[in-house]
């Protein structure tokens, strides 16, 4: 289902991180109104379009059936939930910060932006619910609220962000053996969860306090898995032939970061960028552990 989330995430996030600018000047009645309403349109233009572009497209070949629930809490190793809560993080931050963009107060802010990552997945779990093949997923619905309540009490305590929830992506070399992981680059993007990490970046300073650590310095937990080629279990078979076994294991993660918004920059199109590639873990030498490898080290992961 993370792959649902992607088609209305990534064009939703584009816009809104474009107009996080956390500008803190005063600014005039008209200019606020003019923000805010620029901000709506946009906003709700491309979500609709999101939206309609699951109910027109996405599930064009799949049933429509009375609503009902699916329990796929072992799913892909839960590397799909870690997308939902990433998802929905990302747009309550982006909403939040576009919010204070456009004039309004910070408080008003969290309490209209925080939230936003959770209510706008939540018609994509509906839809799930009214289709064959899929269903209404509590356990999606959780990673949702995890992903927007994670930014929310951030704010409300500190003001900031101290955990960033950040993601990497490699090819893992798995669609060679199954097309349903895609059949181009692009498609194993969307499609092969072996390539995916999910990251929770913590800045050192921010939590210790510490004045002699570099402001921008993190330290990362990430998460990721490997030989998953369906859902819950790999096929024995495959175009008439036997499928190689493949063991389905976790991977888990240690590692440093940067967090861009941390490093100064004058250029108002320097600090957007930085702001918006923050969402991206920086590849750095890696402790890994894993059932098969025990612990290893990586000299740079991805």
């Amino acid at each position: 289902m993370q792959r649902r989330l992607f088609i209305v995430a990534i064009p939703l996030l584009i816009a809104l991180k474009g107009f996080s600018q956390n500008e803190t000047l005063a600014i005039s009645d008209s200019t606020y109104r003019q923000r805010l309403f620029t901000l709506a349109g946009t906003g709700t233009g491309i979500y609709v379009g999101g939206l309609s572009f699951l109910g027109f497209v996405w599930y064009k070949d799949h049933e429509r059936v009375p609503f009902h629930f699916y329990d796929d809490s072992k799913g892909y190793l839960q590397m799909d939930k870690f997308g939902h809560a990433y998802a929905a993080y990302w747009e309550s931050y982006a909403a939040y910060n576009a919010l204070v963009w456009a004039g309004v107060s910070k408080r008003q802010a969290l309490i209209w932006g925080g939230p936003v990552g959770f209510i706008f997945q939540f018609p994509i779990e509906v839809f799930d619910g009214l289709y064959e093949g899929w269903g209404f997923s509590w356990w999606d619905v959780g990673a949702n609220a995890f992903g927007s309540a994670l930014f929310s009490a951030q704010q409300a305590m500190w003001g900031e962000q101290k955990m960033l929830m950040k993601f990497s992506y490699s090819p893992s070399g798995y669609p060679k053996y199954h097309t349903i992981l895609g059949e181009t680059p692009l498609e194993s993007f969307f499609l092969d969860y072996n390539g995916h990490t999910h990251w929770l970046s913590i800045n050192l300073k921010g939590i210790t306090g510490m004045q002699e650590i570099p402001p921008w310095l993190n330290i990362a937990f990430g998460y990721s898995a490997n030989g998953m080629i369906k859902e819950f279990e790999n096929p024995t078979w495959y175009r008439g032939k036997p499928f190689p076994h493949l063991d389905r294991y976790r991977q888990f993660l240690f590692s440093l970061d940067i967090d861009l918004t941390k490093i100064p920059a004058k250029r108002k199109w320097v600090r957007t960028t930085l702001q918006t590639i923050n969402m991206i873990k920086i590849p750095f030498p890696t402790l890994e552990y894993n059932r098969i490898d025990g612990v290893k080290f990586r000299p740079i992961y991805f």
